[in-house]
């Protein structure tokens, strides 16, 4: 009698033990699988830095994206605008075999051999905010175009100004080829649209915010008649408003920058900023997940594609391999607290 119950014990333990290994099995299966029961593709995106509100927020909407695609989201950036540690980190991402590899360079030029060695391992590489034109780049996602950024920022400083005067320009990354394509669209646009205002200088601040302060400091001392001030970039932009604030020249200094909503809105609401001219940083995030899970699927780009819901027609231009986000966004005091960013 005991014989019989041991033997039976020892059948429904087996099979216990058997479901429990295939239970774990389909759990192992699944983890890897995407939303339409395929391989879960992995997307990695590099930016300038890591830890700045604008970049946070691309990151958000990315994670947004992932969760709704089925996609794995790597995001990874050195915390200085360091193009060295940059490759450093999309070296590193390289050895992990992600599926595709999404840079916004800070040297677009000395990172191209490197994006190439991606390639040549079998990942596809995108560029996303700021673009690496000489590399092997499959699609770079633009958030919008030069022209329009660099004439919104000249039209609403200009308006600011009066229509006359003086002005400088505190960048970024001196290499930031973003950046340098709106400074060329100011400089040729202001000349022609505006002969009343003149282009004093440009200076680098890199990403850094407390040196754009003493740059746009220094700008303001060296050009007594200077009553305008661009922050080129989203370290900048509340950079040049913040030196007006400290340097008591509200209404005799106007700022305008590339800013984001939140990183602004002090500025906005005391006039040290007359104005920010960016895009929804988000979207760009969301846009730059959805174009590389199509590229991982080797699926083309229409002319016109439907994205989402905020992203009903983004155009893809095939000459330039480009994904636009959309025209700029001018935020004021009015309409900063839209956005949570």
């Amino acid at each position: 009698m005991r014989s019989t119950v041991s033997r039976g014990m020892a059948v429904f333990t087996a099979v216990l033990l058997v479901g429990a290994v295939a239970l774990t099995g389909c759990s192992k299966k699944n983890a890897g699988t995407g939303a339409g029961g395929g391989k879960k593709i992995t997307v990695a995106f590099v930016p300038k830095l890591q830890g700045i509100p604008y970049f946070e927020a691309m990151n958000t909407g990315g994670k947004k994206a992932a969760a709704a695609l089925g996609v794995n989201w790597i995001y990874k950036g050195a915390t200085t605008a360091d193009p060295g540690a940059q490759t450093d980190i999309v070296k590193s991402l390289i050895q992990q075999k992600v599926d595709v590899l999404v840079v916004a360079p800070n040297d677009p030029d000395s990172l191209a051999p490197v994006l190439q060695d991606a390639k040549n391992a079998g990942i596809h590489v995108m560029t996303s905010d700021t673009d690496a034109p000489n590399s092997i780049r499959e699609v770079f996602v633009n958030q919008a175009t030069a022209e329009g950024i660099g004439m919104s920022l000249t039209d609403n400083l200009v308006k600011a100004m009066g229509g006359k005067g003086e002005y400088a320009i505190v960048s970024c990354g001196q290499t930031a080829a973003n950046l340098n394509s709106w400074i060329a669209v100011q400089k040729s646009y202001g000349a022609q649209k505006y002969p009343n205002v003149k282009l004093d200088g440009i200076v680098y601040a890199g990403e850094d915010q407390a040196k754009s302060v003493t740059m746009a400091k220094q700008l303001m001392a060296a050009h007594p008649t200077l009553t305008g001030l661009v922050g080129e970039c989203t370290a900048s932009a509340p950079g040049v408003a913040q030196a007006v604030r400290e340097s008591g020249k509200i209404g005799k200094v106007f700022t305008v920058g590339l800013g984001t909503p939140q990183s602004m809105k002090p500025f906005l609401q005391d006039g040290s900023s007359s104005s920010a001219i960016l895009w929804d940083v988000e979207n760009l995030g969301y846009l730059t997940v959805w174009a590389a899970k199509q590229v991982a699927d080797k699926k083309s780009f229409a002319a016109t594609n439907n994205v989402s819901g905020a992203l009903p027609a983004v155009k893809y231009f095939a000459d330039k391999k480009m994904l636009l986000l959309g025209d700029p966004l001018v935020i004021t005091k009015a309409n900063a607290d839209k956005y949570n960013y």
